[in-house]
């Protein structure tokens, strides 16, 4: 049987590995923000906060740093005058593949330290971990 705690602690710190590198001058919040407006297009600020699971509040702090640093613009929603939607500029999506980029090549990096068969265990765990991190 795994042990939950300890495949948790695992996943948990391999994540602050590959937060570590520099993430263009942002913060974590800040940088989830950006990657889900990247990954899903124009959206609305509202359905932002809420994919986010953050108060309109917080996100619209958010989204001003990013909009300050030339990451993401807000223009007026097309059907309603009243909202904003917001999307990923140039500068962002430079910064995003960029962040990418490190990470993946840290985890590469990682990865060529590895024995043969610990590389195999990992590439049989691959679709199940996959799994893992899109059911929650």
């Amino acid at each position: 049987m795994i042990d939950a705690a300890r495949l948790r602690i695992a996943v948990l710190r391999l994540s602050r590995r590959l937060r570590k590198h520099d993430l263009a001058g942002l913060t974590p919040s800040q940088l989830s923000t950006l990657a889900y407006v990247g990954n899903s297009g124009p959206m609305r600020l509202g359905d932002l906060a809420a994919a986010e699971r953050i108060a309109p509040s917080t996100l619209t702090r958010l989204v001003n740093v990013l909009e300050d640093r030339g990451y993401l613009r807000r223009q007026p929603a097309p059907d309603d005058a009243r909202a904003f939607l917001v999307t990923v500029t140039e500068a962002g999506r430079d910064a995003l593949e960029r962040i990418r980029a490190e990470g993946t090549s840290m985890l590469a990096d990682s990865l060529r330290t590895l024995l043969p068969e610990q590389l195999a265990v990992l590439e049989a765990a691959l679709p199940t971990l996959e799994w893992l991190a899109g059911s929650g």
